[in-house]
């Protein structure tokens, strides 16, 4: 691998981490502890690892069709969703707002699926790569929306 294409891979790796960094900034924290939770939530410890995986293969991802396609709709579309990925941690444990959270990760959703309809004709394998992250992010909306339906109050905090 040339340097400037490693370069470049570790441009896509810090956009993710960037975009994860606001997990690490707005904690589930005390507030999160008291919500109900359905009994199907997988337990705390889990999700960050299962988000190190899918970001790095993010990373992965855009890298690929950067290198065939370059700058285009594909890396903005790739942009957007990770701006939506990192703004879904502020909404639902900065703000408490669970009801606001599920309208942003259904946008994260559709930014992931048009991601992979955009990269599919770039690279198969980095549309392929997308398809654990759609999985998970459909799984985390199905569980924001009970999340919801569980703790109705409209504005954050209990």
């Amino acid at each position: 691998m040339e340097l400037s294409t490693a370069a470049a891979l570790l441009v896509f790796v810090g956009l993710n981490l960037l975009a994860a960094l606001s997990g690490a900034y707005f904690r589930p924290g005390a507030w999160y502890r008291t919500l109900v939770k359905p009994a199907w939530q997988p337990p705390d410890r889990l999700f960050g690892p299962v988000w190190a995986g899918l970001y790095l293969a993010n990373a992965v991802a855009g890298w690929l069709v950067w290198q065939r396609a370059g700058l285009g709709t594909a890396m903005l579309v790739y942009l957007v969703s990770l701006a939506l990925n990192a703004g879904w941690s502020a909404i639902f444990f900065g703000l408490r707002r669970i009801d606001g959270a599920l309208v942003w990760i259904v946008l994260l959703w559709l930014s992931i699926l048009a991601q992979i309809l955009l990269f599919w004709p770039v690279s198969k394998l980095a549309a392929v790569l997308l398809l654990p992250y759609l999985a998970w992010v459909t799984f985390a909306a199905a569980l924001n929306a009970v999340l919801w339906r569980l703790n109705p109050s409209p504005v954050g905090g209990r």
